[in-house]
């Protein structure tokens, strides 16, 4: 059905031009008969001059449209053409309209395109009247004429031209895959520009590409750790069963066996909830409760659990809360779980003797959270890949750490609408978080 109108269409806009060819074969039969013969009361009273330029310009309408109705032939496959198919007039007058919208856009093209093109035109018609004219005082200020624009205005064109074929090369070899490639062009004109913004999608083109190696490449250790973390206590608890099943064992050896079972089959359903969380807020179907709460009480709570279940001795922490109370409006239990992930992160990958320093101040409009540690492993990575699943400072992965943590709290936090990044310099690990106060729906 489309297909039919379409053709309809284009069948319609065909009529366009021969009404258009049998006005214009009128018209000059008409000016033509005026000229020639002399019927009374009938003379259009133009005189020949005006006549013989009407007369020209309706050939000159009727040869055009004949030429273009001839290469729309032409241009079809042979099986398709059809002398009136298509038309001419219509895309020519859309050209026309859409070219003048288009040149409104950026005038300092335009306006230097129309100034190009008069100086050439007179340039034409300078031309053509030495060509004719026989005064050698009319001609010395035309050849004047015609030097000034071979010396300044073909240079000119011929500049712009050097340089358009520079940024078509260049784009071509970008086209192509060489995407280190860089089109140097110096200036501030529109190819300078059009230079600039084929650079600057190249740049983004190859970030682009960089970040789909590296999330490639994540994708790989994802697959590799979850199978090591989810084998590692599950390989345990098969042989402890095992173990259990076929040895004649002592109360205190099975009590032992069973003690590590519970303790591997803990972590296996901490890292499995763990999962479950870290995917449900990648999927967005994780909904906030927000209550107004107080930061700084719920801060210090969380400090104080962390405190009692620190797995070093001789790990401090040092809190710094700017103030009592603390309001905004947040999830509590979500907020909780980011203070415990990042408390309990920074007490398993501290240095041993080192303090734990826990900041919290407000603004206008957020809550601003710091922790810093002193790290014991070398950070030989960019930072920001611990926010990625399964991905650990402890490369071993000796650790009980699921890898998931610091992932679940950067999906907290942007659930939240707030931000957080992390800083390393040289040993001291810097994690900073920034909340709103306000809660916008």
């Amino acid at each position: 059905m489309d297909t039919k109108l379409r053709r309809s269409k284009i069948d319609r806009e065909a009529r366009i031009d021969l009404l258009v060819l049998i006005v214009a074969v009128i018209l000059w039969s008409v000016v033509l008969a005026d000229m020639y013969l002399y019927v009374p009361g009938l003379s259009l009273g133009l005189g020949f001059s005006i006549s013989s330029f009407i007369q020209k310009l309706l050939a000159f309408i009727i040869l055009g449209l004949l030429a273009g109705r001839l290469f729309l032939y032409m241009k079809k496959p042979f099986n398709e053409r059809s002398f009136w198919h298509g038309s001419v007039l219509i895309p020519y007058f859309h050209l026309w309209r859409t070219g003048s919208r288009t040149s409104l856009q950026n005038r300092r093209i335009t306006l230097a395109l129309i100034i190009l093109f008069l100086l050439t035109a007179i340039a034409g018609i300078c031309a053509w009247l030495i060509a004719t004219t026989y005064s050698w005082y009319e001609q010395s200020w035309l050849v004047l004429y015609e030097l000034l624009y071979v010396l300044f205005v073909v240079p000119y064109g011929l500049s712009k031209l050097r340089r358009f074929i520079v940024i078509l090369n260049g784009s071509r070899e970008i086209s192509e895959g060489n995407i280190n490639n860089t089109i140097q062009d110096t200036g501030n004109d529109a190819l300078s520009q059009l230079a600039g913004y084929i650079n600057n999608m190249k740049a983004g083109y190859q970030s682009a590409l960089e970040n789909q190696m590296k999330s490639e490449r994540l994708k790989t250790e994802l697959i590799t750790n979850v199978s090591h973390d989810l084998k590692t206590p599950l390989t345990s608890i098969i042989n402890y069963v095992d173990f259990l099943k076929k040895e004649d064992l002592s109360p205190e050896t099975a009590r032992a066996y069973i003690e590590t079972l519970d303790r591997k089959a803990y972590r296996l359903k901490l890292l499995i909830e763990d999962l479950f969380d870290i995917s449900k807020m990648a999927s967005g179907t994780v909904e906030l409760d927000i209550e107004y709460i107080d930061v700084a009480t719920l801060l210090t709570q969380a400090i104080a659990e962390s405190n009692t279940n620190m797995g070093q001795a001789s790990l401090v922490i040092r809190e710094r809360i700017a103030k009592f109370p603390i309001h905004a409006q947040l999830d509590g239990n979500k907020i909780w779980r980011v203070f415990e992930n990042l408390i309990g992160n920074a007490q398993k990958y501290s240095l041993p003797g080192t303090r734990i320093y826990i900041y919290l101040d407000e603004s206008d409009d957020q809550v601003l959270f710091k922790i810093q540690n002193t790290a014991v492993y070398e950070i030989d990575f960019a930072a920001e890949e611990l926010f990625e699943r399964f991905k650990r400072a402890d490369e071993s992965r000796r650790t009980e750490g699921s890898g998931l943590g610091l992932a679940i709290v950067k999906s907290i936090v942007e659930l939240h609408g707030g931000e957080i990044r992390v800083e390393v310099h040289g040993d001291q690990f810097n994690v900073i978080v920034h909340l709103p106060k306000q809660r916008f729906i």
